[in-house]
């Protein structure tokens, strides 16, 4: 059996200096996606809420999820794509995990 895994990219909703991530930027980023890899899903209008500890304070983020899935991983791809994403969205850094797909 060939294994194929679901890519998560944790995305922010707003950028490092505040600002809101256009719906359009997302729909943009969705199709470059699709074009890639035959499809993406889109977790963007019910966005998470992430918390973490920094310091003594609690930060906190709305994040949106885009999920793909791939058969073969091509970590120097999702490399590029997590620095350009950190650079375009001026974040210290973005989450992308994978996970193999396991048939039930």
């Amino acid at each position: 059996m060939n294994k194929s895994y679901v890519v998560q990219i944790l995305l922010p909703k707003e950028r490092g200096d505040g600002e809101a991530v256009s719906q359009r930027w997302f729909e943009e980023f969705l199709e470059e996606l699709t074009g890639r890899f035959g499809g993406a899903t889109s977790f963007v209008r019910a966005p998470g809420l992430g918390l973490w500890r920094s310091g003594n304070e609690t930060e906190r983020d709305n994040i949106a999820v885009i999920e793909v899935m791939a058969a073969k991983l091509a970590p120097e791809y999702w490399r590029s794509l997590r620095e350009r994403l950190e650079r375009e969205l001026a974040q210290e850094e973005i989450v992308i995990r994978a996970q193999e797909i396991i048939p039930l």
